[in-house]
């Protein structure tokens, strides 16, 4: 008599809303590897200037900020030079919206690969986070090279000890990113018209961050309200790093971390449910 077989990997549907195997999406990494390396490539694929566009886009958008908010509308920056202050927060804020313009399309994106073989569905947002990583590291270090030079125009050090808390404000911003991303990818599988929102919504969030702007300007009986935008408070402590202008206290930071960290939980455990049948509706 045949002995009975027995089977390595074993594929079966979700069947609550907790069931996420983080265990699995780790044994998968070399799949995220993979797709890390097509996102960043078909990203620049066919285009003249290539990954160089990493550095123009932030560049420009800077020049114009400078322009219209520093020489035209004379907005306060801190004592920090206008264009240092407005490429900080171009830098930081590229990173967050692209995680999340990534993450928010990859049903719809990537329907015909997830329709014909088995791999865990996380395992598309998060290569998405981590190529966006790739972009932001060019563009740091082009922002270095800025804050060299006017530390040496200016003869002050634009760095602190508080660039050492880059990587947590770096996992922050994607943890952020992926959460609400997986929660607009989740309904645009049943709600197209959503994703022509995309674009529009990223540009009121960013106008609602102070990426041109200082926290100061808000009036304070305002502040606390604008303070439960997370990115708000990553901005902040962001230019921190490098200018030490920071007026947020512990309960700011550790409010931030809770709003991301429930946004992420929130996003994983409804990408997680709607991933069942996403195949039936996109």
């Amino acid at each position: 008599m045949r002995d009975k077989e027995t089977f390595d990997t074993v594929i079966t549907s979700h069947r609550g809303w907790f069931d996420v195997n983080i265990r699995e999406i780790i044994r998968y990494r070399d799949l995220i590897l993979m797709f890390v390396k097509r996102n960043f490539i078909a990203n620049y694929k066919q285009t003249i200037l290539g990954p160089a566009w990493a550095i123009v886009q932030p560049l420009l958008t800077t020049v114009v900020f400078t322009i219209v908010f520093g020489r035209i509308a004379h907005l306060p920056t801190d004592g920090v030079p206008p264009f240092l202050f407005y490429m900080c927060g171009n830098v930081a804020w590229g990173y967050f919206s692209g995680c999340l313009t990534q993450t928010a399309t990859t049903f719809t994106a990537n329907a015909g690969v997830m329709g014909k073989v088995y791999f865990p569905r996380l395992v598309m947002p998060i290569s998405s986070v981590f190529s966006q990583l790739i972009q932001f590291g060019i563009q740091f270090l082009f922002l270095l090279f800025f804050l060299a030079y006017y530390s040496f125009l200016n003869n002050t050090p634009y760095i602190t000890w508080g660039i050492l808390y880059l990587p947590l404000l770096l996992l922050n911003m994607a943890l952020l990113g992926l959460g609400c991303g997986v929660i607009i990818s989740s309904l645009t599988t049943k709600y197209r018209d959503l994703t022509m929102l995309i674009g529009f919504g990223i540009h009121l969030w960013m106008y609602a961050t102070p990426v041109v702007y200082t926290i100061d300007m808000i009036p304070e009986k305002w502040r606390a309200l604008y303070l439960c935008n997370p990115m708000a408070i990553t901005i902040e402590l962001f230019r921190n790093m490098f200018f030490g202008t920071n007026t947020l206290t512990a309960a700011n930071i550790a409010f931030c971390w809770g709003i991301t960290l429930l946004i992420t939980l929130g996003g994983i455990l409804l990408f997680n449910r709607v991933e069942k049948t996403f195949m039936d509706t996109v």
